[in-house]
């Protein structure tokens, strides 16, 4: 997938979360390519989930 395609499917994932935990922040979603470990840990901490938990929910959106 180009990087245009994925940063698309990244916003729409971004934005599904933001309406299905309205405590997550657009600094908590910040994305920087090759990061993707990174958001998965602030997301842990701020949603007290597993990484097996918040993959499952993000594949599930």
């Amino acid at each position: 997938m180009n990087k245009t395609g994925a940063r698309g499917s990244w916003l729409k994932t971004k934005g599904r979360l933001k309406q299905k935990f309205a405590a997550l922040t657009n600094n908590d979603m910040a994305f920087s390519g090759g990061k993707k470990d990174e958001v998965i840990g602030r997301l842990q901490i701020k949603l007290g989930k597993t990484k097996e938990e918040l993959i499952r929910i993000i594949e599930g959106l």
